[in-house]
């Protein structure tokens, strides 16, 4: 793909792979938050981790997900950069275009391929356009022309930035991107000493289930573990991959993430991984793993062995919470779909993205189905939160 000059002193560049591009030099943009040895607000945009996908195989040319990650540097200094991906198909983004790609080809047009500023198979509402702190306009600015300016050059059909943050998708649309909102289940922590002054919060029936749940899991005839840094060994790994097949193969037909994406987890990335996993008799049955943000929990994937009851819910749900008020976090994030969350105190939450799509008859169709969407889905989140398990006076303080 051809690279662009976004502004006569801002030039953008791509690249092929993370590991063109120091550690140092990227997460300047991504993470600087956490330039002082503190935590990213979420570990997914950072080097090691955008870096350990490409490496394990888990992206690139032969999944469809090959990267050309925006560059936006002021003379020699790099300013802004975003993790841009040339995609033929539209698989592990949870952002769900297929039916504007349906039109599109039935209209005689190629869909794919298009470019997605994303992460990869995460679900994660965070910064997309990644800025050098002083330089967050023109950052954003460059990186939005460069993308749109390589998808024109390119003859590509589109332009999506998902999971990107609100206040990225208020300027994008500023800009002449269209803003879509979708939604998800968070749980957030009103300052909770514990579990049980959650289970305060919510009404007597509600309070009653969770903790018959919670006694039905713990019931499995092992133990439960969360295990996070140096607590994470390779063992751990081998039984969770198991997991990760078994649910891959059957939600997606076959999983995103590779083997080799784990052993660089446990060597790269086990300060950021928060992982429970159930224990019986000697042998792992069940995990999940989440990802810890600065001020959230990140819950990614799930899966099993051996079927108990209520097991799901401890291990993706109820020990999230548990670490979430432990560690002060403000918030769990789930992951995408799933209304059973609802019961369990993961209310809806909005999401967005941004979109750029190069024929102006099929922009504006998607524009307007847009505008009744935003409106759907924001009636949704009213009706969805008037069915919470909060008690009445909680309820109303959310809305």
């Amino acid at each position: 793909m051809t690279d662009q000059s976004a502004t006569p002193t801002v030039t953008v560049s791509t690249l092929s792979s993370l590991s063109q591009i120091s550690e140092q030099e990227w997460d300047a943009c991504a993470c600087p938050e956490a330039a002082d040895g503190g935590r990213p607000y979420d570990p997914f945009t950072t080097h090691r981790f955008l870096n350990a996908l490409e490496e394990s195989g888990s992206t690139g040319r032969t999944t469809g997900w090959e990267p050309h990650h925006l560059v936006a540097r002021d003379g020699e200094t790099v300013i802004g950069v975003a993790p841009l991906y040339a995609k033929n198909h539209s698989q592990g983004e949870y952002i769900f275009d297929h039916n504007w790609a349906h039109a599109y080809e039935c209209a005689g047009g190629d869909y794919y391929p298009k470019l997605q500023i994303a992460v990869p198979f995460t679900p994660a509402t965070g910064r997309r356009f990644l800025t050098r702190p002083g330089y967050e306009v023109a950052g954003m600015s460059a990186l939005v022309q460069g993308a749109v300016q390589i998808a024109a050059d390119n003859d590509l059909s589109s332009v999506h930035a998902t999971f990107c943050t609100e206040a990225e998708a208020l300027a994008g649309a500023e800009m002449g991107l269209m803003h879509r909102v979708t939604q998800q289940y968070h749980w957030l922590n009103r300052g909770y000493a514990d579990f049980d002054a959650f289970l305060a919060d919510l009404s007597s029936r509600k309070r009653k289930n969770i903790r018959k749940e919670r006694r039905q899991a713990q019931d499995f005839g092992g133990e439960i573990r969360m295990l996070t840094g140096d607590d994470l060994k390779p063992e751990h790994w081998d039984a969770f991959w198991r997991f990760y097949q078994d649910t891959g193969s059957r939600k997606w037909g076959m999983p995103y993430l590779t083997r080799a994406f784990f052993d660089l987890a446990q060597e790269r990335l086990r300060d950021d991984i928060a992982l429970v996993m159930a224990e019986r008799e000697g042998r792992y049955v069940a995990g999940a793993l989440n990802f810890i943000g600065r001020r959230a929990l990140y819950g990614r994937y799930w899966g099993c062995v051996e079927d108990h009851p209520c097991l799901h819910f401890e291990a993706c749900y109820y020990q999230a919470i548990d670490f979430a008020i432990a560690r002060g976090l403000d918030r769990v994030e789930a992951g995408a779909q799933g209304e059973h969350k609802l019961a369990r105190g993961y209310m809806p939450a909005q999401t967005h993205s941004l979109h750029w799509v190069a024929d102006q008859g099929f922009a504006e169709a998607i524009a307007r189905y847009l505008e009744a969407e935003r409106q759907a889905v924001g009636e949704d989140i009213e009706i969805l939160t008037s069915y919470g398990p909060f008690r009445k006076e909680h309820r109303e303080e959310q809305e």
